[in-house]
């Protein structure tokens, strides 16, 4: 029992078989195009190389001096002896020493003994300069004045920085300076750290 088709189901058929037939023929086609290719190309190919390696016709030279080409004319490759004996029959004929020869060795002459070796020894040997005394440090007391009592005992008025001093002979200023002879125009003082001795004259206050 046939069944009757509506027009919805007419067109869908239609429609299926439209592209099942697309999608054959452009399968069939792709696959055709896939096995004539490399032929094709294979004709091709010699062809377009000859046309890349032939030069061009209205091509210009590169500029430039040509090199000049050489000829195997005048080129004689034997051998010729008689000129090779010429070259080995020539003897050593020079005024000096053969320098072939053992027995034209010149005479042993005698070298000369050096006066000295060149080296000056005296600086070497010489001792070492002692290096100076360094001298010792002025002392910075000035003496401005004195006074003497009725037992003739003399005292001397010092200044050291801004600290003013008396002291008698043997007395110690600023727990470094000794005191030694005082004189109305001069006064010893020994400076205890380096043991110096200076005579330090009156000044002005």
């Amino acid at each position: 029992m046939a069944l009757a088709l509506g027009t919805e189901n007419k067109r869908q058929v239609i429609l299926v078989v439209v592209l099942f037939a697309f999608v054959v023929g452009f399968g069939g086609w792709q696959i055709f195009r896939a096995l004539s290719g490399p032929s094709a190309a294979t004709r091709t190919a010699p062809a377009e190389t000859q046309s890349t390696n032939l030069p061009a016709a209205n091509a210009t030279p590169a500029p430039g001096n040509e090199a000049q080409k050489l000829t195997n004319a005048g080129i004689d490759p034997s051998l010729h002896f008689d000129k090779l004996a010429q070259g080995e029959d020539v003897e050593y004929a020079g005024t000096g020493r053969n320098i072939f020869s053992a027995e034209s060795a010149p005479a042993v002459v005698p070298i000369p003994t050096p006066i000295s070796n060149g080296r000056n020894t005296s600086a070497a040997n010489a001792p070492a300069p002692t290096p100076p005394v360094p001298r010792p440090p002025a002392i910075d007391l000035k003496y401005f004045g004195y006074s003497e009592d009725k037992n003739k005992t003399i005292k001397a008025f010092f200044m050291h920085g801004e600290d003013i001093f008396m002291a008698r002979t043997g007395d110690i200023v600023d727990h470094r300076f000794k005191v030694g002879t005082i004189r109305p125009m001069n006064v010893e003082v020994t400076d205890l750290a380096y043991n110096n001795t200076q005579t330090i004259p009156l000044s002005a206050f």
